[in-house]
């Protein structure tokens, strides 16, 4: 319960979130639902319900996605080839089956009756219910017990329903509201299960519905389209739709007129048209091969009605869509007149348009065809009538032009029109969303694409809401409610035009993106701004001036606005500066003036700013019309920001600043307070008359702690006259040094500042210190210039040696001084002693690395110190183990660092590293530096996949040699990636992917020193493929086995198969705890991408492997399955098409559950049964191991609930060696379950007894059993000897079945082996059906060479058309019934008139009446009813039961007639397949040519006893396709004849072809060809053949001996014959001489047969000839039986499509036998084994006993005697199964009833079924078999020779012509109708008769 509780509140999530394409507002909603795949929406906009149809589901929800009602409809118990009810018992093929939305409809209520939801499923053969449309879970309507009138939708789930509600006129019954009249036109495919008459289009009753009416039944009345194939015009419906007063569909279907593509058409109706005249249909074509319609919608653009279809390109000549998609719009009143034409042209021309070309034609395979009546006739008759052709289809196809085109494949369409504008929504089966504007003239244009639901195709049904704001979209498992625009969340005018989106516009005076008719001023230019309009720009300010001013003013500011809308009357603008209060604004034309800030009102520029940016904005009310900018700056704060040089920064500003130099202000005035004023560069002089300190004229090299004097240079300085001193100011770190200047002016205006000496010492880490320093007069600073600084050094910061310090540039004046107590780096003038000119020697303190290979190339580094002054120092100083070492300039560091390469050394030597600097001795390393010669040995392994992944180990011997970094290894150009520490011995790196496959060197590089591994090289191999991989599923604990096949999986070096699991952040902690138990195989990774866990598959075999699925905890979620091989990774998706799919672990109860630690009782002999819950989940019997104890359990079956294990027969022990109980223990992958001890039952616990009184009590009891056994034997000994008997013979017969059990389970293997092959091409044209014409002239005159339908009349030309108006004249008597029964019952009156006599004529009479049917079958009921007249005064059971009268082959007739579409449709194939089957069994043992015996064979009569040596070989036969020439293996006998070989050729080479289409063995010769010469002609009979006394054998190929694999050809007999085009037909003929056959000579081939003669037949056996019959050997009977299990699935395969009601039986078999009933109860015959006699005579024995014995009458193949022999038995065997006769056998049972003596019963059921369910069927079906008739006449008539049958019915009327004549004449009615006189007229005419006339 609490499951059943929280389930529909699990499943269904609400999703409030915006698609993933590009943020949309919160309005989006989405809602989850069960039911994949969803497949019909539909709105209630009246009321705003939305109804969702899908798998067992059907929601009721709120326009808001609010689910309001939630019913399941399905799955429920049913089978597409039963009729409901549905009863287990009686429908094998009955089994939980899904029930698909196929219609959802919404009624419209009438009256006082509300409205309804009409749904309809494709359960129960897709009937419907009606259901409220408040509440979907209240049913309003539904039928328990359905008729077949009741069917509506396709049962299948793959084939399309459509649907339409009308309303129409129709006549009142009782209730009917004014004569109202509510149908529902449905549309639906083919269906190749269940009731096949169903018409594509039908009318169903909706209301009223008065008893015995039904509703959504298919009354006569309410009219259907009718068609002469089901198949063939299999309309795949997308839509149906009503539009004024008619009725359209939609659909695609191949075009069975012309050239037979796949095409989409538009059919219409007259909605009030009730007999469907008005039916029309026109093919729409749209340019650019888009031709199967995918969804549509009706809807209007430039307000004309018009559909709108999103079309597909099909795939080749298929109805498979690809992913080329069109849109394309067709005008309703295009489509009308072009409708109207071909109604026109059909109705008047012909069908012929002015040109005299084909323009419309009658559809459907109907005898109806176009007219040329009146010219009115379609003003006179818009709907047609009962003398218009119909149905009619246009030959001229509507054209279109795409609108737009995608490359996806669109499903879905609707259109909505804004503000004149045609928008369609498209859906794709990605989950896309397009949007397209579709322009006047009907190209359109892709806006916007939102993904909705990734990768969840869209369904046709897309819906707007009722004032279109919101578009609802159904997908797979999901509803979605969508905006139709996105307007209202752009906030700006620039990002409501850049939408692009027809709906939207920016509204101005409004301020916001709105729709057009939500602007109140839209229609005003400039007001509102339409969005997709590319040239449409926003209210723009074009110009602003001025476009700065100073924050100090306040001016007049002019806005020239681009499309600046008119205001009306008092109605005025506004300017707001920033967030400043409005100011008003004076608008002239496009200019706008307003007044600027007062100064006091401004904010406050940012202090590291000198200006701000004001936007200013033109204002309607509170709207913002446009906005612009305007700079205020401030002329302070530039000169505040550059203190250094505030004259320089103020008059070189962007802004007007000007320079008051005496006041120190930068000022936008243009005066200064104290006069002198310095303008701005845009003025004269410029930053030229600044006051400035330009230049150091002392050095700027200053060193720390001796006493310096600075001076320095300005100008402009004369301006200021007071008498303020001088200072040189510099700043040492944030510290200032204040020293007083002296002032000199030269003559040319130049000012000297000589600074007062200082010393300067302050402590720095580096050589120098760059200070600024500037001037100040007084308080007033003076700029310097930039850049202006000193530099201040200290030679003993960072020189730390000699070498360092000397290398400092002379201009420093550094010096190494030595003295004590320690020598350092000084300045020259303060080192107290004489400063060093040498340095002391280098000294090395270490070297890296400490060996090289023999050939140099690595790069050594040596540190330490006084390692020179500089580079050119250490140059050819250098020596690393007495070779010279090059130092590179790069890596060099003054006196601390050498970077040298190594030379090579020739040989392995070692010693120091010795550095030299100019003249002072060298430095020496402690450490010793080895010349190696480094050696590689070899490497595993030595393959790999081109993608690389592989890790080699490269094994070798100084492998340390270098530094790491020196070291690289290469297969080939390839780089192989060293991936772990290298040690002396071994390398390991992992390859990467190389362009191609093949061998390559391994290299290793030390440095430049390159080394190959001998004689060994890595094979790049192609890389692994993976084609298939099962099972596709495991449980948690994994361990199951995948077997994976494919190609080069050996090449793989750790093949792994991965899961990717997202962990869930609430189990975190729980799972990290857990992850300690991982199996150490296992990996699981995290990384902040993907989670992985991972298991070592082993490779088997270059093509198989097997990985151990990996163990997942539940908490973890699967996100995707893996192969990890090596480099390559293969998803399982990608193998088999669908993901890998992880399950709980199956559960499993102790074996005591109410008591599990009392251990389990076991009687030793039985099985222990283990209960669990869902065991076969994810695993098989065989992946499932069980021990009890230390012994295996074998498992015997599994089910989801039940494991069976048969334990050893002996207690085990226990696993573990102890003496307890063993424990039974059950293995599945990973998974180990312990179910608890087990106890044998034995002996010794029962109650001790006595052996004495165990044998007297055994006496005791047998005494009694065998007295009382004695005494009921001899009571019943009579009665039961035959059952005895009977049951005797069963047992034997059952053990000897169970005998060659595994005999017939291997040849069934073989069979079905051989039968796939076939299964592929059976069903489509593989399948041999004979054409009608072929079929009919084998039904109607077996036996006979020329039948009347292959030949002509053969008249003179002179009498010809004479004799052809008689026998049209005779034809119309014919027509006559009175004529026509009296004809009959003459005819069969004459004692000369014979029983063949009696059939020939019947058959004439049907083809003659061909064409009439429905008159033939009122006929036929006639003479049928005057025979039962007669057999009811005689014996009943008799009637029907051989052919001895007319009536009766005209019977047999008939019903070959009628159910030829039913063998077509459903009998043929398994029919076929029995026959298949036969010949492929028979052909594998031997057969004698001569006799027809076989050794394979159901028939004892025609079986093969002697036991014949045969071997089975295979021929190399020379088969010529096209041009080339291909050897083709067959196999055959060595005891096989030369034409039994040819026979097996043929069969192979012209395999699934018809017989008659291939060529006759005896045209051909079968060549033997040995060596380039040798050709060799075989035959049956030639001078070799063996002769002993009056037996001449027939050749074998054992008599040729011809060896197995031997070469052979089939060669035309002569060369003139063209029979064969396949064949290899070259090479020279040597053909032996043929002998002749000798007068006497008897031909034998295995068996003579006079030494063999056929048993004769029981009633004519003597008796010891029946004694030899009972007495089969064992091991002939075993032969039969052998055959009969192989072909036991065939038999029971045709006998079932014969017998079985899962599809309604065919409309002739129940219209006939519901005629038996009624003929039985008018006759008042209660007898039901009286009628059975009868249904069986008329149908099983007249008909299908035919066809069984002779498939060759339905199907083009050939039956020889042995394939007879064995159709014989089966077509007794179903005789036998029809009888109501105990079916009893015994010892003098023939062999062949033996043979199926247990089958038979269960075939009886079969019979019995099929007739009691035809009989409880309802009843009525006259008019649907009158309509069947009729179809019928129509499809065949043209295909017979009616005027021959005519001409030879009238040699039978010649014979006995005056008989007829009288006969005729004494019928009072004839000589009222005058028949005689008018078959005198015949007579005269067809054969010059004198008669009375």
């Amino acid at each position: 319960m609490l499951a059943s509780y929280f389930l529909p509140s699990i499943l269904l999530i609400f999703l409030l979130l915006p698609p993933p394409s590009h943020p949309v507002d919160a309005v989006v909603k989405r809602v989850r639902l069960e039911g994949s795949p969803l497949s019909h929406l539909l709105l209630d906009p009246g009321e705003g319900r939305l109804y969702v149809g899908g798998v067992d589901h059907l929601y009721q929800l709120t326009t808001d996605l609010e689910v309001m009602s939630h019913v399941k409809t399905g799955p429920r118990l049913d089978s597409p080839d039963c009729l409901p009810p549905i009863v287990p018992q009686d429908c094998h093929s009955a089994m939980s089956t899904h029930n698909h939305n196929k219609l959802l409809l919404m009624e419209e209520g009438q009256g006082a009756e509300p409205g309804s939801l009409i749904v309809c499923g494709s359960l129960y053969q897709g009937i419907c219910d009606k259901r409220s449309l408040s509440n979907i879970s209240e049913l309003i309507y539904q039928t328990s017990n359905p008729v077949d009138t009741q069917y509506v939708a396709a049962n299948d789930p793959r084939v399309s329903t459509v649907g339409v509600v009308i309303t129409t006129k129709g006549k009142a019954e009782g209730g009917g509201a004014g004569g109202v009249l509510r149908l529902m036109l449905v549309g639906r495919g083919y269906t190749s299960k269940g009731p096949g008459d169903i018409p594509p289009i039908t009318s169903r009753r909706l209301f009223p519905v008065v008893p015995p009416r039904r509703a959504f039944a298919q009354e006569e009345e309410l009219g259907k389209l009718v068609v002469g194939s089901y198949s063939e015009y299999n309309n795949h419906f997308v839509k149906a739709v009503a539009h004024k007063s008619h009725v359209y569909f939609l659909f695609s279907r191949r075009d069975m007129w012309h050239k037979k593509e796949y095409r989409t058409y538009a059919s219409r109706l007259c909605a009030s048209d009730r007999s469907f005249y008005s039916y029309v249909e026109v093919p729409l074509s749209c340019t650019g091969g888009y031709n199967l319609a995918q969804g549509v919608w009706l809807g209007n653009h430039s307000a004309d009605a018009a559909l709108f279809i999103v079309m597909s390109a099909g795939q080749a000549s298929t109805p498979v869509a690809t992913s080329r998609s069109a849109l394309c719009v067709y005008g309703m009143a295009e489509l009308d007149a072009m409708m109207r034409q071909a109604q026109e042209v059909c109705y008047t021309e012909g069908g012929r348009g002015g040109g005299g070309q084909e323009e419309a034609y009658i559809e459907y395979a109907v005898s109806s065809k176009c007219l040329k009546l009146p010219k009115d006739s379609l003003s006179e008759y818009p709907c047609g009538g009962e003398h218009t052709p119909n149905p009619i289809a246009s030959a001229v196809p509507l054209q279109a032009t795409p609108t737009i085109t995608l490359s996806t494949q669109l499903t879905a369409v609707t259109v909505a029109t804004e503000a004149g504008h045609t928008i369609a929504f498209l859906g794709d089966r990605e989950g896309q969303l397009h949007k397209v504007l579709v322009r006047s003239n009907r190209s359109g244009d892709r806006y916007a694409s939102e993904v909705v639901d990734r990768g969840s195709a869209v369904s046709a049904d897309l819906l707007l809401d009722r004032n279109q704001q919101h578009i609802y979209v159904l997908t797979s498992d999901r509803l979605s409610k969508l905006p139709t625009s996105s307007c209202e969340t752009q906030k700006d005018c620039r990002s409501c035009l850049s939408i692009r989106d027809p709906y939207c516009g920016w509204c101005v005076l409004e301020g916001r993106c709105s729709r057009r008719h939500e602007c109140q001023r839209h229609q005003l230019a400039n007001h509102w701004i339409w969005s997709f309009e590319p040239t449409n720009q926003c209210v723009t300010v074009q110009r602003l001036w001025p476009a700065n001013q100073s924050k100090e003013e306040q001016t007049q500011v002019t806005l020239s606005v681009l499309r600046l809308p008119d205001l009306r009357g008092a109605e005025s603008l506004s300017c707001v500066f920033g967030l400043l209060p409005p100011q008003p604004a004076l608008v002239m034309g496009a200019n706008v003036t307003c007044q600027s800030p007062a100064p006091e009102l401004l904010p406050a520029i940012p202090p590291e700013g000198d200006h701000m940016i004001l936007p200013v904005s033109l204002m309607f009310g509170d709207v913002v019309v446009t906005t612009g900018n305007m700079t205020f700056y401030d002329c302070g704060a530039v000169s505040r920001l550059n203190q250094t040089s505030q004259c320089l920064a103020c008059v070189s500003s962007v802004w007007r600043c000007n320079w008051c130099p005496l006041d120190q202000l930068c000022t936008h005035n243009h005066s200064c307070p104290k006069q002198n004023i310095i303008l701005n560069q845009r003025d004269s002089p410029g930053p030229t008359s600044c006051p400035l300190v330009f230049s150091l004229k002392s050095s700027a090299l200053v060193p720390m702690g001796l006493s310096t004097t600075l001076v320095l240079q300005g100008r402009n300085l004369d301006i200021y006259t007071d008498e303020a001193q001088y200072v040189c100011v510099i700043e040492i770190k944030g510290v200032q040094f204040n020293l007083t200047a002296a002032v000199e002016k030269t003559h040319d205006n130049t000012y000297i500042f000589t600074c007062q000496s200082h010393q300067f010492q302050y402590a720095i880490s580096q050589l120098q210190y760059s200070a600024p320093v500037y001037l100040r007069r007084g308080l007033r600073r003076v700029d310097a210039s930039p850049g202006l600084r000193l530099q201040l050094y200290d030679c003993s910061a960072g020189q730390s040696d000699c070498s360092q310090c000397r290398a400092v540039p002379e201009e420093y004046g550094c010096v190494w001084c030595q003295g004590s107590p320690t020598s350092g780096c000084v300045y020259n003038q303060s080192c107290p002693g004489v400063p060093a000119d040498i340095c002391p020697p280098p000294y090395i303190t270490q070297v890296m690395p400490v060996s090289g290979p023999l050939e140099g190339g690595v790069l050594v580094t040596i540190t330490g110190s006084n390692l020179g002054m500089r580079y050119q120092d250490v140059v050819g100083g250098v020596t690393v183990a007495g070779v010279q070492c090059v130092p590179q300039p790069e890596g060099y560091l003054i006196s601390t660092r050498i970077v040298c390469e190594l030379q090579p050394s020739g040989n392995q030597r070692e010693g120091p590293i010795f550095v030299t600097v100019g003249t002072t001795p060298p430095g020496k390393s402690t450490q010793i530096f080895r010349y190696q010669d480094p050696e590689l040995l070899d490497l595993v392994p030595d393959k790999g996949p081109v993608s690389g992944g592989t890790r080699l180990t490269i094994r070798g011997r100084q492998l340390l040699t270098g530094q790491k970094s020196d070291l690289s290894a290469f297969l080939g150009p390839q780089p192989c990636y060293i991936v772990s520490e290298v040690n002396a011995s071994q390398l390991v790196c992992q390859t990467g992917s190389s362009n191609q496959t093949g061998g390559v060197p391994v290299r290793v590089f030390f440095g430049k020193a390159e080394r190959t591994v001998p004689d060994v090289t890595f094979h790049y191999l192609a890389d692994p493929v993976i084609s298939n991989a099962l099972p596709g599923e495991s449980f948690y604990a994994g361990g199951r086995v995948v077997m994976v096949t494919g190609r080069n999986l050996d090449v793989v070096q750790r093949p792994l198969i991965s899961v990717w699991v997202e962990p869930l952040e609430i189990q975190r902690v729980k799972r990290k705890r857990r992850l300690t138990i991982l199996n150490p195989r296992q990996q699981l990774v995290f990384s902040s991408t993907m989670t992985t866990v991972s298991e070592q598959c082993s490779v088997l075999s270059s093509s198989q492997m097997t990985c151990p699925t990996p163990e997942v905890f539940p908490e973890l979620k699967v996100k995707g399955v893996w192969f990890q091989l090596d480099n390559v990774r293969v998803h399982y998706e990608s193998i088999k098409g669908k993901s890998f799919k992880y399950y709980p672990n199956p559960q499993f109860f102790s074996l005591n559950r109410e008591a599990p630690d009392v251990p389990y009782r076991f009687k030793p002999g039985g099985v222990i049964a283990v209960e669990g819950q869902d065991l076969t989940r994810a695993m098989s019997r065989q992946e499932v191991t069980a021990w009890l104890g230390d012994q295996q359990c074998e498992v015997k079956t599994l089910d989801s609930t039940h494991l069976y294990c048969e334990p050893p027969e002996v207690q085990p022990m226990s696993s573990d060696d102890s003496n307890e109980l063993p424990s039974l223990k059950v293995f599945m992958g990973n998974l180990q379950v312990d179910l608890g001890s087990v106890q044998y039952d034995s002996d010794s616990m029962l109650s001790p007894v006595p052996l004495a009184a165990q044998i007297s009590l055994a006496a005791v009891a047998a005494v009694i059993i065998l007295s009382v056994l004695v005494v009921i034997l001899m009571y019943r000994r009579k009665s039961k000897q035959a059952l005895r008997d009977y049951k005797k013979v069963l047992v034997q017969l059952e053990t000897l079945e169970i005998n060659v059990g595994d005999q017939c389970r291997k040849e069934f293997t073989d069979l079905m082996t051989e039968m796939m092959d076939l299964s592929s091409d059976v069903g489509g044209p593989g399948l041999p059906l004979l054409d009608y014409r072929t079929y009919a002239e084998r039904v109607f005159f077996p036996g006979q060479q020329t039948a009347p339908l292959s030949r002509q009349l053969d008249l003179p030309e002179s009498r010809r058309q004479t004799v052809e108006t008689g026998l049209q004249q005779l034809n119309n008597l014919l027509n006559n019934r009175l004529f026509l029964t009296r004809f009959i019952h003459t005819l069969e009156a004459q004692q000369g008139f014979s029983q063949r006599d009696r059939g020939y004529v019947a058959s004439l009479l049907t083809i003659a009446l061909h064409d009439k049917l429905e008159y033939f079958t009122e006929v036929m009921k006639s003479l049928l009813q005057d025979l039962v007249q007669q057999y009811v005064a005689k014996n009943p059971k008799l009637m029907l039961r051989r052919t001895e009268t007319v009536v009766e082959k005209m019977l047999t007739n008939w019903m070959s007639i009628c159910l030829y579409s039913f063998l077509k449709e459903v009998a043929g194939e398994p029919l076929y397949m029995l026959y298949r089957a036969i010949k492929y069994q028979v052909d594998k043992g031997p057969v004698d040519v001569v006799t027809g015996k076989a050794k394979r064979t159901l028939n004892d009569s025609h079986l093969l006893r002697e036991d014949i040596d045969y071997s089975a070989m295979t021929l190399t036969v020379l088969v010529k396709n096209g041009v080339e020439v291909q050897p083709s293996p067959v196999k055959v006998l060595d005891i096989d004849t030369i034409t039994q070989v040819k026979d097996k050729i043929l069969d192979q080479v012209y395999r699934g072809a018809p017989f008659s289409q291939r060529p006759a063995a005896d045209s051909l010769d079968l060549e033997w060809r040995s060596g380039q010469a040798g050709h060799l002609t075989l035959s049956d009979e030639d001078v070799t053949a063996v002769v002993q006394g009056r037996w001449k054998r027939i050749n074998t190929l054992q008599h040729y001996k011809v060896p197995d694999g031997a070469t052979v050809a089939l060669i035309p007999r002569s060369q003139s014959s063209s029979g064969v085009n396949q064949v290899f037909q070259t090479g020279e003929k040597t053909p032996m001489l043929e002998g002749e056959e000798e007068e006497g000579f008897r031909l034998w081939h295995l068996v003579k047969s006079s030494e063999d003669p056929e048993i004769p037949k029981h009633r004519k056996s003597s008796m010891r000839e029946r004694e030899r019959g009972k007495a089969i050997p064992e091991i002939y009977l075993t032969r039969l039986l052998s055959m009969k299990g192989t072909l036991q699935k065939f038999v029971d395969d045709v006998f079932v499509a014969i017998l079985s009601t899962k599809r309604a039986p065919p409309i002739a078999v129940r219209f006939f036998f519901d005629f038996l009933d009624d003929m039985a109860e008018k006759h008042g015959i209660d007898d039901p084994e009286t009628v059975h006699i009868w249904k069986t005579n008329s149908l099983p024995l007249r008909f299908w006993v035919n066809i069984l014995k002779n498939p060759q009458f339905v199907l083009d193949v050939q039956v020889t005697d042995s394939i007879d022999a064995v159709l014989s038995v089966i077509a007794q065997t179903f005789i036998d199964s029809c009888t109501t006769s105990e079916h009893k056998v015994g010892r003098d049972s023939p062999v062949n009833k033996l043979l199926y003596a247990r089958e038979i019963p269960r075939y009886k059921q079969l019979v019995e079924r099929y007739y009691s369910d035809i009989h409880s069927a309802a009843s009525g079906c006259y008019q649907e078999m009158n309509s069947t008739l009729t179809e019928l006449s129509g499809s065949f008539a043209s295909e017979l020779n009616g005027v021959v049958a005519l001409h030879e019915l009238y040699k039978y009327i010649s014979k006995y012509y005056d008989q007829i004549i009288m006969s005729l004449e004494e019928d009072s009615s004839g000589q009222k109708m005058q028949l005689a006189y008018r078959l005198q007229q015949v007579a005269a005419l067809v054969e010059n008769k004198v008669t009375d006339l």
